[in-house]
């Protein structure tokens, strides 16, 4: 019977130390995050961050959650629904100007993914001549940097709103589309047409290189989870690192989220996505650092805001964007 004191003892204390390993991980504190569209490459970072354990090594549990086709990324956070959410910065200034008191506690993308692509058998190959023309434009949203620059050229065109597919244009029902980079300009070459075939305008290179996703949340979340977030913000920037370095791992785990929300799709698509993503990341001959916002970037959303509804933000800088890093 004595023999049996030690080893009840050592199962008592291996139980304790369970279910107080159980308990921490039940008390740790939760941010929900709301990414601005479906399952795919360009949100890598946040689902590896999720898949290796970077968040709960940084304290924090988080629940990754994507809007529905009929419910914003913005309107899950007005509703309380999310702690914070990924979004286009200038979509989000649009948003703050409409009254949403968001902030921004870290800019990810650094860069715009936004082309014009036309064939050049339609005798397209310079901007000007998308004058007069059919140009699709996402219904979704993100129109405000094409329909600004074209403007500012008194390029005058018929828009034509279409969904997230490229159907229309490759059935010459358009004459030219909107696209991003690392999605649909890559569909279209899928379905058929060769890079040279295609004329091709990045906005970038007119001057409207306006960054895109961004992380935000109310002012009055950031005020009371600072910590949270700042713990959120340094574990997805490892969460991208770790992409980075390991593309397939990444890919894969894309895979798997797009296969639990019954998404078609396919690894050379996603791979495509990933590298363009990770491209965009990058500074390049900006001056700033990963993870955060240039104020020039915020200006020039501001004065594209001005252009488009006559009304440029009545903040400032500091009042839009919350460093959370060092």
């Amino acid at each position: 019977m004595n023999n049996c004191v030690p080893y009840l003892q050592k199962t008592v204390v291996l139980i304790s130390i369970l279910l107080s390993a159980n308990l921490i991980q039940a008390q740790l504190p939760k941010l929900v995050f709301a990414l601005q569209w479906m399952p795919q490459a360009q949100f890598a970072g946040y689902y590896v961050a999720q898949e290796k354990g970077f968040y709960k090594d940084a304290g924090i549990e988080v629940e990754i959650e994507h809007p529905s086709a009929y419910i914003k990324a913005t309107e899950m956070l007005a509703s309380g629904k999310a702690d914070l959410i990924s979004f286009s910065l200038i979509t989000a200034m649009a948003a703050k100007n409409q009254g949403l008191d968001i902030v921004n506690i870290g800019q990810i993308s650094q860069h715009s993914a936004i082309m014009f692509v036309a064939k050049k058998s339609k005798g397209i190959t310079d901007l000007s001549q998308l004058k007069g023309k059919k140009v699709g434009i996402w219904k979704s949203g993100f129109d405000e940097v094409p329909k600004a620059l074209l403007a500012e050229k008194n390029i005058q065109v018929e828009w034509i709103p279409v969904s997230s597919t490229v159907n229309l244009f490759m059935m010459d029902g358009i004459d030219a589309m909107t696209v991003m980079v690392y999605n649909e300009y890559n569909q279209i070459i899928n379905n058929g047409l060769n890079e040279d075939e295609l004329s091709v305008f990045a906005v970038a290179k007119y001057g409207y290189d306006v960054p895109e996703d961004g992380l935000y949340c109310l002012k009055s979340t950031y005020e009371n989870k600072k910590l949270q977030l700042e713990k959120f913000l340094q574990a997805t920037l490892k969460g991208w690192d770790f992409a980075a370095n390991n593309k397939e791992y990444a890919i894969d785990v894309v895979l798997n989220r797009m296969k639990l929300a019954h998404l078609p799709t396919n690894r050379v698509h996603q791979a495509w996505m990933l590298d363009k993503v990770l491209e965009l990341m990058k500074p390049g001959d900006k001056n700033v650092a990963a993870g955060k916002l240039k104020e020039s970037d915020f200006l020039k959303a501001g004065e594209i805001l001005g252009q488009r509804n006559k009304t440029r933000p009545v903040y400032g800088f500091s009042d839009f964007y919350k460093s959370l890093l060092k």
